[in-house]
């Protein structure tokens, strides 16, 4: 795999996003790599914990909008997109190759019996932050920053974000971060409960490993039932619905007026006129 790399030790699998050039974010390829990874490692029997994390500095930022920019790969779009219609003009198609691999991903994550921690160290940003949220741990090494970033580019957020964020902090603090977008540092996050905990960013990856080592060691099939009846008991059996839905709702966003002028004005580095109703 390219920009994946999965090790395991002591019971633990880690998975690393390898792709800084590119902010760790994703293209179809980078996508398909995750969602095997991911696969691969909740279904491990003898991998009892897993460790999803960036190199450091960078944790994910979500979908390439470059890659998204240049129309994706027509073999991709020919898979997701019946023969018989003609791929729509827009860019919700495109953003359809990365997400329904993505949103598979996540869907595992949740329904794994085993704990899956993030490892967030640097900047986590519209996908990476739903990818982040999705886990069932949350450390950030005191460099990290957290961003709804959706909106910048004028789409409706996806990839598990707006089901598990007013879950965690409640719908007014959710409100706050899709209209005023913060870029909360890493103790804002974790007062609004979006993280469990602050780490030194010296020695982070160590310290989180040393954390899944010790879940490892743990009741693994009471940790599973009890992670089961959490996600019954959250709703978290009604997710996939919900990431049907953001799919859905984020395909329209990108093939709209708005996502046009967003992602030109992310390219120009120049803040965009949205057009309005």
């Amino acid at each position: 795999m390219k920009h994946i790399r999965i090790e395991v030790d002591a019971g633990v699998g880690v998975l690393t996003i390898d792709r800084p050039d590119r902010f760790n974010s994703l293209d179809v390829e980078t996508a398909q790599d995750l969602r095997k990874a991911g696969l691969q490692l909740a279904r491990d029997p003898l991998v009892r914990a897993v460790v999803l994390r960036g190199v450091p500095g960078i944790f994910c930022s979500g979908a390439d909008l470059k890659f998204i920019r240049a129309g994706g790969e027509a073999a991709h779009l020919q898979y997701l997109t019946p023969s018989a219609r003609n791929v729509p003009s827009g860019y919700g198609e495109v953003f359809k190759q990365i997400l329904e691999y993505l949103h598979s991903t996540i869907s595992e994550i949740r329904r794994a019996a085993k704990p899956f921690v993030a490892a967030v160290d640097g900047a986590c940003a519209a996908g990476g932050f739903g990818l982040a949220m999705a886990c069932d741990l949350v450390f950030a090494s005191e460099r990290a920053t957290f961003e709804w970033a959706y909106a910048k580019t004028g789409l409706s957020g996806a990839e598990s974000s707006t089901f598990f964020l007013p879950k965690l902090v409640g719908l007014r603090f959710a409100m706050d971060m899709l209209l005023l977008n913060p870029r909360l540092d890493a103790k804002a996050a974790h007062q609004a409960r979006l993280v469990s905990g602050v780490l030194p960013t010296e020695g982070f990856d160590a310290e989180v490993l040393s954390i899944a080592k010790r879940l490892a060691a743990g009741p693994t099939r009471a940790y599973g039932m009890a992670k089961a009846l959490f996600n019954e008991a959250a709703g978290v059996d009604r997710l996939d619905y919900h990431l049907d839905r953001e799919l859905e709702n984020l395909v329209r966003s990108a093939d709209g007026p708005e996502f046009k002028e967003g992602i030109d004005a992310f390219f120009a580095k120049r803040t965009p006129r949205f057009p309005g109703l």
